[in-house]
């Protein structure tokens, strides 16, 4: 019965650790993972095509009413405009399965983007789920930064209003606040939020 116990014991452990390993596969202070996507116009967009600028990734669904409530009040855009001007590069990712009701063809998606007025690099298509699950992307929003080395800088929430109002109440907005920490040669101060929102429908 011990040895019985013990193999179970070991088969369980194993699976843990496989699991805590995969878990930590995207940790602040590494290298981001790299990654080629479709955008909404068929072409192909590569991390590495931005090396030496400050990315930020944002995953998103127009169908969640978290995204909704960021676009719908201009909060998104803004942020999109006002760290574009500074230089820096904004893909939003949707991770959305093609099975799913939420699911929008890239004219689509592009359309709703473009009515919100959305101001990203970059509308990427990750049909699929593997750059959202290689991320560990787990909402919409779930928002990274990425230094000009290509490290990860900073990963969790957009802001501290936990809400559907689209960040009106915000106090902090992480995103922002990573950026210009890093545009200014400084550290990211809060590296790690948790992150709010719908959950990304792989």
């Amino acid at each position: 019965m011990f040895v019985k116990f013990s193999l179970i014991g070991l088969l369980i452990g194993s699976v843990v650790s496989g699991a805590s390993t995969e878990e930590t596969s995207i940790e602040v202070g590494k290298p981001a993972p790299q990654f080629s996507l479709k955008n909404v116009d068929g072409k192909d967009v590569s991390l590495s095509e931005f090396k030496g600028k400050i990315v930020v990734l944002e995953w998103t669904n127009p169908g969640c009413p978290f995204v909704v409530g960021h676009y719908k009040n201009g909060n998104m855009p803004k942020l999109q405009k006002e760290l574009a001007e500074k230089g820096v590069i904004w893909l939003a990712i949707n991770s959305t399965n093609k099975n799913h009701k939420d699911y929008l063809s890239p004219s689509e998606f592009k359309a709703q983007m473009s009515e919100w007025k959305a101001n990203a690099t970059h509308y990427l298509l990750d049909e699929d789920g593997k750059v959202g699950k290689m991320y560990d992307a787990k909402t919409t929003p779930h928002m990274f930064v990425i230094d000009k080395n290509g490290n990860l800088a900073y990963m969790g929430a957009i802001d501290d209003d936990r809400s559907t109002n689209g960040g009106k109440d915000a106090k902090v907005n992480y995103v922002r606040k990573a950026v210009e920490e890093l545009l200014s040669g400084k550290e990211v101060s809060e590296k790690v939020t948790k992150q709010y929102g719908c959950s990304v429908k792989y």
